[in-house]
């Protein structure tokens, strides 16, 4: 696009992002006012100690702006309070549970950012939603619902809104029962798999297990934390390089499954050592983090272009989300460690990654593709998943241009 049409679409979709949060903060403003007023009067530190402070002024703050409201705009329905599987809308009939919990983790950037509560109104239309169509808060997968939990948590740490603690306790307890004795412990990948385990079950337990200690000040999850936490190291990574693989007895073979190496994996197992690292002031949790961050630089960008490579899974559906979920988790290790050799680094690839979707992966009405650098053609259907990895690149960016 030239840049003339680049600032009137970013015009409309400001417009647009504002009506739709309005409904968004009408639906929260009837249903929890009070809460929400107490709220904001007793943020908690959890979340926000010893973070960057946000440069309002940053082309990058902006561009999360503009993210947030191409996804309002072409992945929110305003009547129904909940969100669109694809843009454009007419595609959209699936119902995915685990993609939404990331769309709450989305919100909670954006409010972070901007302080505006209408975003918490989005956060609560979504959280009804599940509620609704799923029947319940929890479902049948581990991981699934330690992303809405996780997502929950951060909501509860930025608003001390109780009902959102309340969600991620239930969660909790049903994920702990995800543990069990095969092949020497790890939380299983879904209910009806119990002997199959996974990174994408085990890695995101002791980030929330950890998260939840922050909050509770209770042993017993520092404790599983460590547990969980050495299970995923013991089992799932490789000790010389850092490379975390997918699974681990998926047929009941006690086989791993290391040719499945995904960004999503490599993520959530920065983000759990990054947590206990914070927790203990182990080295050793940080070191393991920082291990699996060299491997990842180097094998999820290309080295000529610096492009974020996409994962060997087709160019939407659940593997969407996996390049934000990596970008999500290098930016808490730059966070917790901003001076550790190869810091900048991490920092340069998110911040020209971020360059290379404003400018090559966004089409006319704001929406991405996962490969970051081709544009998606106007009028294809396009996954949320695949949206809310290139607002979390947004957002990520914006944190890190201090």
């Amino acid at each position: 696009m030239g840049s003339n049409i680049k600032i009137i679409v970013a015009a409309i979709l400001t417009v647009f992002a504002v009506c739709a949060l309005n409904s968004c903060a009408n639906q929260s403003a009837d249903t929890d006012s009070d809460t929400q007023t107490q709220a904001t009067e007793n943020i908690t530190e959890t979340e926000t100690e010893g973070e960057p402070e946000m440069n309002k002024d940053s082309k990058y703050y902006q561009l999360a702006d503009k993210a947030v409201a191409s996804l309002i705009e072409n992945y929110w329905s305003n009547s129904k309070n909940r969100f669109y599987d694809k843009s454009p809308k007419k595609y959209s009939n699936g119902y995915n549970y685990w993609w939404y919990a990331h769309g709450i983790d989305v919100f909670v950037d954006a409010y972070k950012r901007t302080g505006d509560e209408k975003y918490l109104g989005c956060i609560d239309g979504v959280v009804g939603d599940v509620i609704k169509r799923n029947g319940k808060i929890i479902n049948d997968y581990y991981d699934d619902m330690e992303w809405m939990a996780l997502a929950l948590l951060r909501a509860y740490n930025e608003t001390q809104n109780e009902k959102y603690y309340k969600h991620v306790q239930t969660l909790w307890n049903d994920i702990r029962r995800g543990w069990n004795d095969t092949i020497g412990g790890g939380i299983a990948w879904r209910k009806e798999q119990f002997y199959y385990k996974n990174t994408p079950a085990n890695a995101p337990a002791a980030i929330l297990a950890a998260r939840i200690y922050n909050v509770s000040k209770d042993e017993e999850m520092l404790e599983w934390a460590k547990k969980i936490y050495e299970f995923t190291k013991n089992n799932l990574v490789d000790a010389k390089t850092g490379q975390v693989w997918d699974g681990k007895n998926r047929q009941n073979d006690g086989k791993i499954d290391k040719d499945w190496s995904f960004t999503y994996c490599h993520g959530v197992y920065i983000g759990a050592g990054v947590e206990l690292y914070k927790i203990t002031g182990e080295e050793i949790y940080l070191d393991d983090a920082k291990k699996t961050a060299d491997y990842a630089l180097k094998r999820f960008f290309n080295k000529k272009t610096g492009v974020m490579l996409e994962d060997d899974v087709n160019g939407g559906g659940d593997g969407g989300l996996f390049k934000g979920i990596l970008l999500r988790y290098l930016t808490e290790l730059y966070k917790a460690a901003p001076d550790m050799d190869g810091m900048e680094d991490i920092r340069a690839k998110i911040l020209a990654n971020a360059d290379i979707l404003a400018e090559k992966g966004t089409n006319d009405i704001g929406n991405f593709t996962m490969a970051f650098d081709k544009a998606p053609r106007d009028g294809d259907g396009r996954d949320l998943s695949v949206q809310l990895s290139g607002c979390m690149l947004f957002e990520m960016a914006a944190v890190l241009d201090k």
